[in-house]
């Protein structure tokens, strides 16, 4: 694996995990408010694409971190969900 790749492999796992704090912080104030419904469904549906487009190129770090991507976005939409009007 050449270094690029490396490095991409590790930036597309560490952008994955950027919706998680955003998860902690709706979870804890029991509150989404000033969270974008539109914002996180458009990140979503890009993560299923990606997914898509790695399982047709047996790309499995494309996979693996659009997937950690498709947990996070879906909790951020979960918690939106849930508390949108607290």
């Amino acid at each position: 694996m050449k270094i690029i790749e490396i490095l991409a492999l590790i930036a597309g796992v560490a952008m994955s995990f950027a919706s998680y704090p955003q998860i902690f912080k709706i979870y804890k104030a029991k509150s989404a408010q000033n969270i974008s419904l539109i914002t996180f469904s458009i990140f979503l549906f890009g993560c299923i694409i990606w997914i898509i487009y790695g399982v047709s190129i047996k790309n499995q770090p494309i996979i693996l971190s659009y997937s950690i991507g498709l947990l996070g976005n879906s909790g951020v939409l979960l918690g939106i969900l849930k508390f949108k009007r607290s």
